[in-house]
Parts: C-alpha cells; structure tokens; sequence
C-alpha cells in the first residue's frame, strides 16, 4: 500500500531477551538447587577425606610392617620420615606425601607416628640412613585427626603395631601412647 508515495509496511516487532522478572525467576531457581546441593557436597567430601585418613593409615601399617620385617631388625620405625628414606637396595616404604617431615597433612587430616610409650628401643641400626638405632623401636602408634574438625572430616582415627584401626567421633586418642596394646578408646573399623 502506498500513501503519498511512501510505501509503508505492516513492520513486526520482535522482543529479544528477557524480562527483569524472567531473569530474577531463573536467578532465584539456581540459588534454591544450590542451596540445596552444595550440604551434600560437602558431606561428600568430608566423607572423601576420612576414607583418604583411613587408607593413609592402612598405608602406614603396611609401610611400618615392611620396614620391620626388611629393614629394621624387627623393629619398627619412629617416625614417618625414616619411612620415606629408602632401603639401600629398594624404593622408600611410604610416600614422599606422607613422608615430608615428623607429621604430615595430606586431604584434610592431620597425620602423626611415634614409638610406643612401653617401646624397647634398639640396639643396632636399621639399613636406611635415618634408621639409627635412636630412631626405631619394638612399638608404635599413628593418628589422623581433621585438620579443620565438622568441616574436613568427623572422626578421629588411631592404629599401633596390632594393625587395627579405631575410628572416634571426638579426639579421645589424644593422649593414647600405647603401642602394643588396645587403646582402651574409639571402636574398631571393620
């Protein structure tokens, strides 16, 4: 059609994006699923942690049982850097990870090994360099303890030269010294 000699057309027009409201809808939607996402991801990762706390200590037992029976003349290691120094002919019995100095951190937990506090202590060196006769003993004790307790994990964890790992809801190993015997405290894991 044309008027005036102008040729007008019929033009539609098109609304591109969104509205305040759809967006605010949308906005508000991710908040709620993250909401109600993000708890079960930290309960997953709390839970990832502990069983990290649990095979690093099932790493130290067969570390220390290792070192005994290989190197230490039946007796075990202090500390967790004799463990990390290697056999004159092997590799080292623990990893560098957990083997970095007297106490380690690893995946939220905080890890320890000392001797027993009813230990013989030796009276020969063992075949690494840092396994002096100073540094190993009949006994042995370990915990993993969460670095940041509620948040990296729940539960506290204690093994000795018996190779059973006890498991707590509070720190009740804190003071359990004892190598060669039950902790009196915490519940076996199965």
């Amino acid at each position: 059609m044309t008027v005036g000699g102008a040729s007008t057309t019929a033009k539609k027009i098109q609304d591109d994006g969104f509205t305040l409201i759809e967006l605010l809808i949308v906005v508000t939607l991710i908040g709620i699923i993250a909401a109600i996402a993000i708890p079960g991801l930290l309960r997953a990762r709390m839970a990832a942690d502990e069983a990290s706390a649990v095979s690093s200590l099932r790493t130290m037992l067969s570390a220390q049982h290792a070192y005994m029976s290989s190197c230490g003349g039946g007796l075990y290691a202090k500390s967790l850097t004799i463990l990390g120094d290697p056999a004159p002919a092997g590799a080292a019995f623990i990893s560098p990870d957990l083997s970095a100095g007297a106490a380690a951190d690893k995946s939220g937990y905080h890890f320890t090994l000392a001797e027993g506090s009813e230990a013989q202590a030796a009276t020969k060196d063992g075949c690494n360099s840092t396994g002096t006769a100073a540094n190993l003993f009949s006994s042995y004790y370990a915990t993993a303890s969460p670095i940041s307790g509620g948040s990296s994990g729940s539960r506290w964890f204690f093994t000795n030269a018996l190779g059973t790992i006890y498991e707590a809801h509070s720190n009740v190993f804190a003071g359990i010294t004892i190598g060669n015997a039950a902790p009196g405290a915490g519940t076996p894991l199965q």
